[in-house]
């Protein structure tokens, strides 16, 4: 995200702690923390909303949402009529309770009419933070890929994770039972049953529980008991977005 000298239209000094950076495609701004200083956006014009976000688009709201910044804090809320979206999938409406911005990137997403979404790009820079530095000659970094034993690969692979390989909306696992007859077709004699199924299965989610996996893989006893099928899901689903599973290695049913 880069913010150039023409695009901080309020006049701000350089960023320090605290300083909030918004950018849309129509434009963006800079701006350092002052209690009860209170940032709009959405469809409305200037002086009223900036920055401006979704201006074409009527389902978004004319004042959508505001930044505030009290208690040594960014705080967003909701004042339009569609809902926000944050990062792992949380919501605001505009009867949630503000939310606060931690130190670093935040992209939120202004929902408008039928499948758009309108990005904002927010960073808080922290104490320890220089601000938003270029990095575009900087090598990339991989994305982090979890091990697989080749058996656990075609296993999830092939039998319960196709539908995510072939990126289909809203996948969802193939069953145990459909599992354990693709595989005895597949690997004759290799004995995959459902309850094997189940314990290999269950095996790899122990193994990358606790490693920084991005989505839970093991009944939280404190918030209720997920079903299995819903962290069958969170597995695959992270497998996928890792790039650990990537649709070329669906030819392993063919090389089987």
């Amino acid at each position: 995200m880069h913010f150039s000298d023409d695009s901080l239209a309020r006049g701000v000094a350089p960023a320090g702690p605290g300083t909030l950076h918004a950018r849309t495609v129509t434009g963006g701004l800079r701006v350092r923390p002052r209690p009860g200083l209170t940032i709009c956006f959405g469809r409305g014009e200037e002086p009223d909303v900036d920055p401006g976000v979704g201006v074409d688009d009527l389902r978004v709201s004319r004042r959508h949402g505001e930044l505030t910044y009290r208690r040594r804090q960014w705080w967003l809320t909701n004042t339009g009529q569609q809902l926000l979206r944050l990062p792992r999938g949380r919501m605001v409406h505009s009867s949630s309770e503000p939310v606060p911005l931690a130190p670093g990137y935040t992209p939120l997403f202004v929902k408008g009419s039928g499948y758009r979404e309108h990005l904002v790009e927010l960073y808080v820079t922290g104490h320890d933070d220089p601000g938003l530095v270029s990095r575009r000659r900087a090598d990339t970094m991989a994305p982090d890929r979890w091990p697989l034993a080749e058996d656990e690969r075609l296993l999830l692979l092939v039998v319960l994770g196709q539908r995510y390989l072939l990126y289909e909306e809203e996948p969802r696992p193939l069953s145990y039972g459909r599992a354990a007859e693709q595989l005895g077709y597949l690997c004759p004699g290799a004995g995959w049953s459902e309850r094997k199924i189940e314990y290999r299965i269950e095996a790899v989610r122990r193994r990358l529980h606790g490693t920084g996996f991005p989505y839970p893989l093991m009944h939280d006893t404190s918030a209720g008991r997920p079903s299995d099928n819903s962290l069958l899901h969170n597995l695959l689903k992270g497998l996928v977005e890792s790039t650990t599973l990537v649709p070329p290695d669906l030819d392993l049913m063919e090389e089987d």
